[in-house]
């Protein structure tokens, strides 16, 4: 059974914080579906550092809202002409991160509407090779939160201004800017429909496809929700941050995993006193437990192989084998 949770609220704490209620807090056996907005945000990944995803200025100067979501990947742009949608879902696949599912969905939905969407590399949806859609997942405890961004009617000069990419992933798709890889859907759409009306749109077309029913939070899921927006996705700390102190940092980019970006704190008998690991990579275990089991040993490559041999290493870097982050991190 998949439910249908109606949110019209655009505040993007609120909504991340729903998102988080639902997963953490609704059963395990039923799955659910939400259409929803946020008024101009940026929303940052998981395991990205924020300083260096946005345009700092910029967004001051447009008053965008900056907010982390519960899941990996890279950071998106939000406004009232783009669309998210969420699924939650029990998992049923051994594999872990699996994309193909919830955007061939997606897909689906939009080719009934007459557009050519089709997936992309590792969690894009794109029409004639241009993005309209960012995907990301977050897996824990038996479930899976996909959630993704439709961009309807957005105002792409503000996304291109306000996201600050490193170049080596506009290099990587061979591009010279984030606004050039990017597009709207309402121009590929059959008929003519203004954004609430593509909202409606794939509303209807999920409730035939899924068969869903309308969920609705009581009173206390809905303070709980707010509890969660007040302590968590409003603080600075949980949103920004502060980058830890360190002496050595590498970085990289990997094909089928993303970026990974490593801040290592050396003392002077060459062991590790603290690691951190940043990018818009996606998991299906906490990195913070690689980072624990790292610390007070020597930067040294049999001696991290030795620790890493019982690890499987894709687990907290989806794509990522052992030999390729062992060369990465000495």
């Amino acid at each position: 059974m998949t439910h249908y949770i109606e949110n019209l609220v655009k505040d993007p704490c609120h909504n991340l914080a729903l998102e988080q209620f639902l997963f953490d807090q609704i059963d395990n056996y039923n799955g659910y579906f939400m259409l929803w907005q946020n008024h101009n945000s940026i929303i940052i990944g998981k395991h990205q550092n924020t300083h260096a995803e946005i345009n700092t200025d910029f967004v001051k100067e447009k008053n965008i809202t900056v907010v982390r979501r519960l899941s990996g990947g890279g950071a998106v742009y939000h406004d009232l002409g783009n669309l998210n949608f969420t699924f939650i879902n029990p998992v049923v696949s051994k594999q872990g991160i699996d994309f193909s599912v919830f955007c061939g969905l997606i897909c689906k939905a939009l080719n009934s509407l007459g557009v050519p969407a089709e997936i992309f590399g590792r969690n894009d949806i794109v029409i004639e090779g241009k993005k309209i859609s960012g995907n990301a997942q977050y897996i824990k405890h038996g479930k899976i939160l996909h959630h993704g961004t439709l961009l309807y009617d957005s105002n792409l000069g503000i996304l291109s201004q306000a996201l600050n990419p490193g170049n080596d992933k506009i290099q990587s798709k061979g591009i010279k800017s984030v606004q050039s890889r990017v597009t709207n859907i309402r121009p590929y759409m059959k008929t003519s429909m203004n954004t609430n009306e593509f909202w409606f749109a794939l509303r209807d077309y999920m409730y035939a496809e899924l068969k869903m029913n309308e969920y609705i939070l009581t009173a206390e899921q809905n303070d709980a929700v707010k509890e969660l927006k007040e302590n968590i996705y409003s603080s600075w700390s949980w949103n920004y941050g502060e980058s830890p102190a360190y002496t050595m940092r590498k970085e990289r980019r990997i094909e089928g995993c993303g970026k990974i970006e490593i801040l290592l704190d050396i003392d002077r008998g060459g062991k590790i006193k603290n690691i951190v690991f940043y990018g818009d990579y996606f998991n299906s275990a906490d990195p913070v437990e690689l980072e624990k089991s790292l610390i007070s040993h020597h930067l040294e490559y049999n001696e991290i192989k030795t620790v890493l041999a019982e690890t499987d290493i894709s687990k907290y870097f989806h794509g990522l084998d052992n030999e390729t982050f062992l060369d990465l991190i000495i």
